[in-house]
């Protein structure tokens, strides 16, 4: 039996928090919108500020701190102590409740199931049976980086893959995450893909996810130069890198080859189309849960 641990506090506090919880004995905390659910929810996805020094929006004001602890000896004695430490003067209401020993691989599993792409492609889970074994199977868990195909940003891009492959191109994936559009395009008949990344966890799992696709694919620092051509040049990011690096992605496409750029919100298509247009003409190709697919050919 476990038990879980949910106060409210600001943005200055929930980190401070955090940290004072797991000092405290919490096994895992997360931080949540305090306000979710609601017309006042704020979403917040990660993104870097222009500096990229940090995120772009802080975290959310009303803040839900939720900690999972091992029931033990004046537990709420411990939390106290905890948000004293974090500087909370005033010790907010906590709600305690039970959690159920449970098989939580078994439970984390149940939540992957086979995404289809279209007739042509599927994401499987290891531990699930192919749907179709006359499609395109890519076998791929949920891991430390980014990319299994159920993101609606991973999902645009491959299906532009699966529409825009003819066999035999080369292909940069740029923030090459879990390396699923660099292994898709491999099994859909690229001659060769280079996926590159800033992560060094990333450029690993990508390694280990080709090899278990019986696929190559070469994999490469961002920090090391590049400096290749390719027909088909795709980046899954997000806007404020994407635009930044658009002098570095447009000039390793090749002369007639093709660009797909996502992790952009529709929001934001302007910014990114206008950060690209002295280079190459984006367009919108497609949108999905409010994310957009810009694509673009050289000439």
């Amino acid at each position: 039996m476990w038990v879980s641990v949910a106060l409210e506090t600001d943005a200055a506090h929930a980190d401070a928090l955090s940290d004072a919880l797991l000092a405290a004995g919490a096994i895992s905390v997360s931080v949540e919108d305090a306000l979710a659910g609601t017309e006042l929810e704020t979403p917040q996805f990660g993104e870097p500020d222009a500096t990229g020094s940090g995120p772009a929006t802080p975290l959310w004001n009303e803040s839900r701190v939720v900690a999972l602890f091992d029931p033990g000896e004046d537990l709420i004695g411990r939390i106290a102590a905890a948000a004293a430490a974090a500087g909370i003067e005033d010790l907010p209401e906590i709600e305690l409740e039970d959690v159920a020993e449970q098989d939580w691989v078994r439970l984390t599993q149940a939540q992957f199931d086979p995404i289809k792409v279209n007739q042509r492609l599927w994401i499987v889970p290891s531990w699930h049976a192919a749907p179709d074994a006359n499609a395109i199977n890519l076998i791929l868990d949920p891991g430390l980086a980014f990319g299994t195909g159920s993101h609606p940003t991973t999902f645009l891009c491959l299906q532009w893959l699966t529409e825009t492959l003819r066999g035999g191109e080369t292909l940069l994936d740029y923030g090459c995450g879990s390396g699923i559009l660099g292994i898709a395009a491999a099994r859909l008949g690229a001659a060769s893909v280079l996926g590159v990344d800033i992560d060094e966890n990333a450029l690993i799992a990508a390694g280990d996810n080709a090899a278990n696709n019986d696929v190559t694919i070469a994999l490469r620092h961002s920090r090391d130069k590049l400096d290749e051509r390719f027909d088909i040049v795709v980046a899954n990011i997000l806007t404020n890198p994407l635009c930044v690096l658009a002098p570095l992605l447009v000039g390793r496409i090749a002369p007639g080859g093709r660009i797909a750029l996502s992790g952009v919100l529709a929001s934001q298509a302007d910014q990114v189309i206008a950060a690209y247009a002295p280079l190459i003409a984006l367009r919108v190709g497609a949108e999905l849960d409010g994310w957009v697919r810009l694509e673009g050919q050289q000439c």
